[in-house]
């Protein structure tokens, strides 16, 4: 008799999804206390708890099903042993214990009261009155009114933190305004521990000391270095972020508390920071800003190779957010930052995809050769390629990602292919391709593609494009109209695919 009260909980183990925002914030236990209708009513235990979900359960002993920092529902039915069972929840970690009287106790036992009390866990009265799942869901009520007013905490800071970016001294800038949004110090640290610029309120001298040594922790001078790190001094809460860059910059922190969307704000800063400190560095990398500028101001792939360098490889990805919802550039520069890249095209238009470009580098060379999954995104990624060839790997990537979302992969790479295909000049290729899929216009030869890709797939190729299945099929059979030929027929498909394949 143990099912879980909250939705997407597991009686085993804790989701291990990411979350695409801040994490909602803990319910104090006094908010739903200070629900009247619940009549709930505290008989035992401290006032102050944090609930972070609701659990249900008429076991002897719950402990294997806890994650910690449940309000734990009960009729008791089981209990024969108050001190013991009490003392199992406190080490499972639950918040508080709700125990429901009726039918099967007219009264809250006095022994479970005494050992609440022994114990420090709150004990609340539920009346018979009072549904359990009246109780939850009036907790998943506060925790979505608490999740909404961080989220627009975490948004006003965003805005925050990008006007400040924009000021002609951002680095101070930005640091000032972290400072006033987490309400403590924001402090720019060399890998030695040099402070580069500072606001908010200083620590104390020992706090202080301990966040130097913390951010030494995240220094990127060795190998293996953690991108981030967290400790407490006292009361003080303290986090060190490295910035990217190569210049081995951290972001350190010490606030008086620590809220859920604390480590996303601090996350939006080090993107900009790590962004701001581009400006610092060491002249191949100038070289290789320079040639990117030159590309985007009209030079050819080849004018620009010997700036970019020959060492290679350069991989284009595709990438869209897994919950639908438009990226805007903040988001796309941190996913270019997980990437260890800051050329991110993110201003295409609200339905198309964040373009990202990974070149030569220790860290790009790593991702670039395997690539992996980032939460909270689907990806689809060209293979390595010359600076020459980077419009064909930009189409790769592309249908990449269409792939990936069909098939709801978080990551799809398109390696280029060999074959038979090799054998034919790439000039005549093209050529018949024009000639073959001249009738159809872009929308149409787009549609053929991803549905030859998907394997004739009505429904992956819906939601590749995002648009309704029948859509694909009023578009596929429109493309058999104007090319005069049979779908159906494999060696029509695989011509069709050859010439797709040229464009």
């Amino acid at each position: 008799m143990d099912e879980p009260s909250m939705p997407n909980s597991s009686a085993g183990a804790p989701q291990t999804t990411p979350p695409t925002g801040p994490p909602t914030p803990p319910i104090p236990l006094a908010e739903l206390l200070a629900r009247e209708e619940l009549g709930l009513r505290r008989i035992a235990g401290p006032a102050d708890a944090d609930l972070l979900w609701v659990h249900t359960s008429e076991m002897a002993d719950p402990y294997p099903y806890l994650l910690g920092g449940e309000l734990l529902l009960s009729a008791g039915v089981l209990l024969t042993d108050p001190d013991h069972y009490v003392g199992r929840l406190v080490e499972a970690g639950a918040a508080a214990l709700g125990f429901g009287v009726r039918p099967v106790h007219e009264t809250v036992p006095r022994a479970l009261i005494e050992a609440c009390d022994r114990y420090g866990l709150p004990l609340l009265e539920v009346p018979p009155e009072t549904p359990f799942t009246t109780i939850a869901r009036a907790v998943w009520r506060l925790m979505a009114e608490a999740r909404h007013r961080e989220l627009r905490r975490v948004t006003r800071a965003q805005q925050a933190l990008a006007t400040a970016a924009a000021r002609p001294d951002p680095v101070p800038a930005v640091l000032h305004q972290l400072a006033t949004q987490l309400g403590g110090r924001a402090v720019l640290l060399t890998a030695r521990g040099q402070e580069v610029h500072a606001a908010g309120r200083r620590p104390d001298p020992e706090a202080a000391g301990a966040l130097t040594r913390l951010a030494r922790v995240v220094a990127r001078e060795r190998p293996g270095s953690p991108s981030s790190a967290t400790d407490t001094h006292g009361g003080t809460h303290l986090s060190a972020y490295a910035l990217g860059g190569g210049e081995g910059l951290v972001l350190a922190l010490s606030t008086r508390q620590r809220e859920s969307g604390d480590h996303t704000v601090a996350g939006i800063a080090v993107v900009l920071l790590s962004l701001l400190a581009a400006p610092h560095q060491g002249a191949d990398a100038a070289g290789r800003s320079a040639a990117l500028v030159r590309m985007l101001l009209g030079a050819s792939p080849a004018e620009v190779a010997p700036l970019l360098g020959p060492t290679g490889p350069w991989t284009v990805i595709h990438a869209r957010r897994t919950d639908g919802a438009p990226a805007d550039a903040l988001t796309a520069g941190a996913l270019g930052a997980s990437l260890g890249t800051a050329l991110v095209d993110a201003e295409r238009g609200a339905g198309e995809a964040v373009r990202v470009l990974l070149g030569p580098g220790p860290e790009a060379d790593r991702i670039a050769a395997r690539p992996t999954p980032r939460p909270g995104w689907t990806l689809g990624a060209s293979a390595p390629t010359a600076v020459t060839a980077l419009a064909a790997a930009d189409a790769v990537a592309a249908r990449a990602l269409a792939h990936a979302r069909a098939t709801r992969a978080p990551l799809t790479v398109d390696a280029p292919t060999g074959g038979l295909a090799a054998l034919v000049p790439p000039e005549q290729a093209a050529a018949h391709a024009r000639a073959l899929l001249a009738p159809l216009t872009a929308p149409l030869a787009d549609t053929l593609r991803c549905w030859l890709s998907l394997h004739g797939s009505w429904d992956r190729t819906a939601v590749a494009l995002g648009v309704h299945r029948n859509t694909v099929r009023q578009r596929i059979g429109r493309c058999g109209e104007l090319l005069a030929v049979d779908l159906d027929d494999m060696d029509v498909r695989t011509e069709l695919w050859f010439a797709l394949r040229q464009t």
